[in-house]
Formats: C-alpha cells, structure tokens, sequence
C-alpha cells in the first residue's frame, strides 16, 4: 500500500494548539506556586502576630509581678505601659497585613482556577485537532485505497486486452 504523499493541511494550527496547551500548563504550574508562596506568606504573618501576642502577654504578666510585690515606679510603669501600647498597635498593623495577604491568597485561587480553565480548554482543543487529524488520515487512506482498486482494475483492463490482442494476433498468423 502506498503512503499518504498529501500532508495534513491544518499541522501548523495543530502545533499552535500544542504550544498553547504547554503554556497552559506552566501557567497553571506557576498558579500553583503563587498560590503556595502566598499561604506561607500568611503563615508567616500569622507567627509574627503570635510572637507579638506572647511578647504583649509577658509584658503584662512582668508588670502586673512588679506592681504586686512593689518593685515597679510610676516612671517605669508608664514606659511599661507605652511598650505594651506599642505592642498593641503592631498587633493591630499584623491583623491588617493578614487580611490583606488573605485577600492575596483568594487572588492566588482565582488565577489557579482561571489557569485550570484555560489549560482544560486548550486540552480540549488539541484533542480535538488531533481527532480531526486521525479522521483526515482515515479519509485519506479511504481514497488512497480507492484510487489504487481503480488502477489495479484498469491494469487489469490494459491485461486483458493485451491478452485478446495477442490471442487475435496468434489466431491471424
């Protein structure tokens, strides 16, 4: 049997289509890194505040011991006092960087779910190149098939005469 000669007319659409599916996919890769780079951001703010919670709390309990048994003076209870203020407001300033960096963490989600889309979307779209370029091929094996039925009846046709002419040639001489 013969070989297809008669390329695939849409190949260089169907690499497109592949090219697309391959950024697709390292976008979605990338999504997925962002995505994990701003949860341990969020993590990280979260010990922050926790470290700044404990040190507040040490801070009262270390001035509530020093005010119990004497030792504190006014002076140092207002420096006391303004620490912990301090302390307080950073807490505040950690819980307002933490609601912004989970708003960071649902952007992260949404551009992993619009990568997702976009790489289901392009798998979708080279497999059904793919699937037109198999049914291109049957088609062409189909009338590659037929075209050689057709010379091996006319061969057959071209043999046969040449047969009968013979045989009226051997009968004539």
């Amino acid at each position: 049997m013969a070989k297809i000669k008669e390329k695939y007319r849409l190949e260089a659409l169907l690499k497109v289509k592949f090219k697309n599916k391959r950024e697709a996919e390292i976008e979605l890769g990338k999504a997925f890194k962002n995505l994990k780079e701003e949860e341990q951001r969020l993590e990280l703010l979260k010990e922050e505040k926790q470290k700044i919670i404990d040190t507040r709390e040490t801070a009262r309990r270390e001035m509530a011991l020093k005010l119990a048994s004497g030792e504190s003076q006014i002076s140092e209870s207002h420096g006391h006092l303004n620490y912990i203020q301090r302390l307080q407001e950073e807490e505040e300033k950690k819980d307002q960087e933490i609601e912004e960096q989970k708003e960071e963490v649902k952007r992260a989600e949404e551009r992993i779910a619009q990568a997702r889309r976009d790489y289901i979307n392009a798998c979708k779209e080279v497999k059904m190149m793919e699937k037109h370029k198999e049914l291109w091929k049957k088609k062409m094996l189909k009338e590659l098939e037929k075209e050689e039925t057709k010379q091996m009846n006319e061969l057959g046709n071209v043999l046969h005469q040449m047969k009968s002419v013979r045989k009226e040639q051997g009968d004539w001489q």
